[in-house]
Formats: C-alpha cells, structure tokens, sequence
C-alpha cells in the first residue's frame, strides 16, 4: 500500500473529504494555471546561504558574516545551538564558536531553515495549521539527513529536500484563505486539509523555478509521492519520500504503522532492510529535538 503523507488508514476505511466549494476549488485551479499565484521572494540572507559552497573551510568566515548580518537571526540561530538537538557540552555564545561546535553544514542548515520559517510558513490566523506542517517538513528533514547519511549520499541536498518538499502547503492556505474571504466564503477545515495535500505539489514547483532552488530539490518536491513517474525516480525524492513517512511516523504514530513502512515502495527503491530503518528510527529523539528547537 502506498501511502500518502497523512494517510492513516486504507482507502477503503477511510471517509472521503469534504470537497471544496466549486467556486473556490475553480478560482484555485485558475491562479496555478495562470502564474498568478502569489509566491514570497526567497529572503536575502536564504539566497546568499544557499549559495555558498560546501568547502567549509573557505566558506566559515563568510557564513559568520552573513548571520552578522541579521541580529535576529543569529540569536536564533544560537538559541537552536544550544537546543537538546545538538546537545552542547557548554553554552555556545558566538557564531564562530557555534561553527566549531556544530560545523558549517549543520550551522547553514539552521540558517536557512529559520529564513524559510519567517518568510513562507505563515498564514496569519491559521498559525497552528502551519505550525503542524513547520514541524513535519523539519522533522522530514532531519531523518532526510539520517536516510542520506546511511547510504552514504549528500546529507544537505537531503536535509533541504525534506525542508521543502511540503512547501506548496503554506502557499495553498495563504491563496485559499484569500481567495476564501473575496467571496465571502468560510471553507470546511477538513476542505481546506484536502486541499493542500492535493494541490501543493503544483504550487512547491511553481515556487521552486521562481526561486530558482537546485534541481534535486524541485525534483523531490515534484516525485516525493512515487506517483505517476516514468522511471525511477532520483534518489533524492525516494530519500524524500521515505523522510516523510518516518517524519508522520513519529509526529503521529497512529496515522502510519512500523509495517507499513517496512512495506513502502521507497524502501526497496533505496535498498534499505527492515534493520536500516531500525538504526535511522534511533535517532527519532534527536529528529524530535530539532523540530521542536526550530518551532516557535
């Protein structure tokens, strides 16, 4: 059975979605189809992290000088260096002492994940609705990184697939809220939930090629579900795929079972054993730390 991100039960137990109203699932349908669709600037400060190389050694000094940059970013940041996520043996008080501690990678991925937070996942009188999605795209970013690291892949393509793929979700809301309220309308929550899950791909690629994101990231967004693909798909959405049910796994135990885990086609696809996802499920209390230290 292949499962979708918030799938808790067969198909056939499970009761059908109340549907949006036509009016507004015509409206939506025509702002993705059109390009109208409202997408947020990828913020400054993301865009220049994003960019820098993976040498560490040359690119240290200038991630410091970017946090700098950003006072309230950097005291983020150093707020989640000091998390239960990453454990500090003594209180981290600088950006440069966070870089040796922590390292370049980890450091750039707090950076960019807390710039995305403040620039896209927000929808303002839905913040619990988003809060939700935060926490499940970071945890499906940490076991991305678990996953990527198991096999011996790239661990921060990995980390910012998983912080990604769902962006599509945020901006659905957004659009449908608005959309919602220029008729008038109040939809169904139930509706609304359906919604994302079934138009958010389509917005996540739409902002992917606004903001020009690598092309294994707009891929994992596009394939992370396994449906409808000609071929195999990259590794990087198979990863994505698997982050994503471990990630709902653990937020929400009852929704997807260990068995149907160990029966998802994004195992085999990656060559995992039932014992390799044992190993990356014992890093479930750090996964949690880091969605938690980066969800506020």
């Amino acid at each position: 059975m292949t499962l979708g991100c918030h799938e808790a039960v067969s198909q056939g137990e499970a009761s059908a979605p109340a549907p949006l109203a036509p009016e507004l699932a015509r409206a939506l349908e025509e702002v993705l189809a059109d390009g109208s669709l409202e997408l947020p600037l990828l913020p400054g400060v993301a865009s220049e992290l994003l960019g820098l190389s993976a040498d560490a050694a040359t690119d240290a000094p200038r991630l410091a000088a970017l946090l700098h940059r950003d006072p309230a970013l950097a005291a983020n940041v150093l707020r989640v260096a000091n998390s239960p996520a990453y454990l500090p043996r003594v209180p981290i008080v600088s950006l440069q002492q966070a870089i040796t501690r922590l390292g370049f990678r980890n450091l750039r991925d707090i950076a960019v994940a807390s710039c995305l937070q403040a620039g896209v996942f927000r929808a303002p009188g839905r913040e619990a609705q988003v809060r939700a999605i935060w926490r499940h795209s970071l945890a499906s970013a940490a076991f991305g990184r678990e996953i990527a690291r198991s096999l011996r892949r790239n661990v921060e393509s990995a980390f910012l697939c998983g912080l990604l793929h769902e962006v599509g979700k945020p901006l659905v809301l957004q659009t449908l809220l608005r959309l919602a309220a220029e008729r008038g309308a109040t939809p169904d929550d139930d509706a609304l939930e359906a919604a994302l899950d079934a138009y958010h791909v389509r917005a996540g690629i739409l902002l992917a090629e606004r903001w020009s994101l690598p092309s294994a990231v707009a891929r994992a967004i596009a394939e992370y579900r396994l449906e409808g693909r000609e071929g195999e798909p990259a590794a990087e959405s198979a990863i994505v795929a698997l982050a994503d049910l471990l990630a709902t796994h653990l937020l929400a135990p009852d929704r997807i079972s260990a068995e149907e885990l160990v029966a998802h086609p994004s195992r085999d696809l990656l060559n995992l054993y039932p014992e390799d996802l044992d190993r990356i499920l014992e890093h479930r209390d750090r996964v949690e730390a880091l969605a938690d230290s980066m969800t506020t």
